[in-house]
């Protein structure tokens, strides 16, 4: 946990995908702390007429190396996620050439019972975790 979703443009290679995936679990482990095995990641394709990605009217420019991240966690400080942000930026820039103005992240919060890893239980009540 976190669960983190991918939204990227169709034709990356999977060295590419493996990379993206990589740099976005090492800022997540820098920023939250959590454990190095705590890795949940979904990635999905979407051809340019299925995903349509605009700035908000902030005249951010867009390629087709755009690539939303939606991350779903327990509740986090507001320097950790301004820490994740920077974080996954320069690490995406650096390690997969995603472009700042690239980059979208979606923060969506839940709580200890929301979530359960497997056998029917959930963990973080159950103190398993």
């Amino acid at each position: 946990m976190p669960l983190m979703k991918f939204h990227i443009f169709d034709g990356w290679s999977k060295e590419n995908i493996a990379t993206l995936l990589d740099a976005a679990h090492d800022a997540m482990v820098r920023s939250f702390n959590v454990p190095e095995r705590d890795r949940y990641q979904l990635l999905n394709t979407y051809s340019s007429d299925t995903m349509v990605m605009q700035d908000t009217g902030l005249d951010i420019p867009r390629t087709d190396r755009f690539v939303l991240v939606e991350v779903v966690s327990r509740p986090r400080t507001s320097e950790q996620k301004q820490a994740f942000y920077a974080n996954l930026t320069e690490d995406l820039f650096e390690k997969c050439g995603v472009l700042p103005s690239d980059l979208m992240v979606s923060l969506v919060e839940n709580s200890d019972a929301d979530w359960s890893f497997g056998h029917g239980r959930a963990q973080f009540l159950t103190k398993e975790l």
